[in-house]
């Protein structure tokens, strides 16, 4: 596991730990490291939740599949990121996302019960994780509500433009990439892909942004 411990010390949950308590703190949690190949389902939609998911390498997608079978993409993880930590703190039964490895992913599964109810070890670092990871539910929170804010737009141009406005805000800068190819956007977004495809085409022409494959910039 050393050779993750610069990914690990970036993670969320480790915040405030001093390097020598991290790897005493995986062997406490029960840590478990497991492999997954690219389109792996890594937690599937319907499953209970009990594991707290931090990715050591790779990148995966969240997604929600509706009845017909139309896929919104909720966000992406990566390296050093948490995922499922909500659904396995609420004890949910049934997950309401599916969590897919967009190329080979190796990922550390921590048992939520472990990290919530403190050890007999007593451990000085333990109320420091659960206070991190809180605070991370609490951030993931707000950029659920930035997304919901995003796609709540009546048209496929109004968000385009939010979300285009947004990630410049992020990056601090009017040129920037975004992590979706034009099918992933458009369902980001909750929008056809002709439709927003189209919409990008008539921003380039109107001299309102400039793109390549995942690069934009706005004029």
């Amino acid at each position: 596991m050393k050779e993750y411990f610069d990914v690990l010390r970036k993670s969320p949950l480790f915040i405030g730990v001093a390097d020598e308590h991290i790897m005493k703190m995986l062997s406490c949690l029960g840590a478990v490291k497991e492999t997954f190949d690219k389109k792996y389902t890594i937690i599937a939609e319907g499953n209970r939740a009990k594991f707290i998911g931090i990715l050591l390498s790779g990148s995966a997608q969240i997604e929600q599949v509706d009845y017909y079978g139309n896929r919104t993409i909720v966000g992406r993880v990566e390296p050093s990121q948490l995922f499922s930590e909500e659904f396995a703190c609420a004890e949910v039964e049934a997950v309401p996302v599916s969590v897919i490895a967009n190329e080979p992913c190796e990922v550390l599964l921590l048992d939520c019960n472990h990290i919530l109810h403190t050890c007999h070890n007593n451990c000085p670092f333990h109320q420091q994780m659960i206070f991190n990871l809180m605070k991370n539910m609490a951030v993931k929170n707000i950029v659920y509500h930035q997304k919901i804010d995003i796609t709540s737009k009546r048209s496929t141009r109004e968000k385009l433009m939010a979300y285009l406005m947004f990630c410049a805000k992020e990056s601090g800068s009017d040129s920037f990439e975004i992590p979706y190819d034009r099918q992933e956007l458009a369902d980001f977004l909750e929008v056809d892909r002709s439709g927003l495809s189209a919409e990008i085409s008539k921003l380039r022409k109107e001299g309102v942004l400039l793109s390549t494959k995942k690069h934009f910039e706005l004029l």
